[in-house]
């Protein structure tokens, strides 16, 4: 999935370059994130603010708006005059999943207010297990899960999360395993109780764990994606087992839905161009993140397309959100 993107990423830098060559930022832009400080949303949009300043010596300043799942952020960006002074980081989680879980509380419509501008970075998942678990492999899990239907304990972030799906989407692209779900409120109670013994797994962003894993806390089974992480070189790739389960979390930029096409044109070259700026290369890295250089119409029809792979998740395993 992030290797396609980067394959893309020169031929559609060298068509925004030609595209957006008349608007130029005249003022600070403003990037909303509707999480907190020190998060992988955070850390992304820093990483390109930080670089425009120094590269093409540009303001732009990432204030936290958190609230209401991150919709807060979004909504304010929604809400505000389409010049393209003000952005928003929007993840997966709210752009692809948020839509298609049944009872979701979106304050916003988001295909009408507002618009793709550009998908900066991803960050595959793993799936993580407790220390005493008696599986240490994929098939292992798989062979065990069979074998004992319904005494397998998955943890996710609530109702209707991304670790949730991503939970689901292995049970069922390995053979509709019966896996028992219990929700949290929260990436830190989840892995705690994994931590605890007291959930047997629980797929995260592999750059949230690895420091548990190198502790020895919890044991990290595989890592959802096709190709190694930098940051966990180590980790077999669960697509060698299940090729489907290819899971990363992706970041990017939206606007008001009447941003000029020229005006987001430009907005992406910038900030694409930043994410793949060469000093970046060891930042990402030991984050665990990787570009995903897509541009305005790449990066809506790939929300699109990541709906329509989670739609079937959610009605096979009939999710609703709490």
């Amino acid at each position: 999935m992030l290797r396609r993107s980067l394959l893309a990423a020169p031929i559609y830098l060298a068509a925004a370059s030609a595209r957006a060559a008349d608007w130029v930022p005249r003022q600070p832009i403003k990037i909303l994130v509707g999480y907190a400080p020190g998060g992988t949303a955070d850390i992304a949009a820093r990483i390109a603010a930080d670089t425009l300043q120094r590269k093409n010596g540009l303001s732009v300043v990432v204030e936290n708006k958190t609230g209401a799942g991150g919709f807060i952020a979004l909504k304010a960006v929604a809400q505000s005059p389409p010049d393209g002074y003000t952005l928003g980081i929007g993840i997966m989680g709210q752009l692809a999943v948020g839509p298609v879980v049944p009872g979701s509380n979106i304050p916003l419509d988001l295909d009408r207010e507002l618009v793709p501008v550009a998908n900066l970075v991803g960050v595959p998942m793993a799936l993580i297990v407790r220390m005493e678990a008696p599986f240490r492999t994929i098939p292992e899990l798989v062979a065990y899960a069979k074998a004992n239907p319904g005494k397998v304990s998955y943890a996710s972030t609530g109702l209707g999360s991304t670790n949730q799906l991503a939970a689901e989407f292995f049970a069922a692209e390995s053979g509709g395993l019966k896996l028992i779900h219990v929700p949290y409120r929260g990436g830190a109670p989840a892995i705690a109780d994994v931590v605890a013994g007291n959930v047997d797994l629980f797929f995260a962003n592999v750059s949230e764990i690895m420091s548990m894993v190198h502790g020895g806390k919890v044991r990290a089974l595989a890592l959802a994606a096709t190709r190694p992480s930098p940051i966990a070189p180590e980790l077999p790739l669960l697509t060698k087992d299940i090729p489907a389960l290819d899971v990363s979390n992706w970041f990017g930029l939206v606007g008001p839905a009447a941003l000029p096409a020229d005006i987001k044109a430009a907005l992406a070259k910038l900030f694409l161009e930043a994410i793949a700026d060469p000093s970046n290369k060891e930042t990402l890295a030991r984050q665990g993140l990787e570009p995903m250089a897509q541009g305005p119409d790449a990066f809506a029809s790939y929300i699109l397309k990541d709906r329509e792979r989670w739609a079937k998740v959610v009605k096979a395993g009939n999710i609703k959100a709490e």
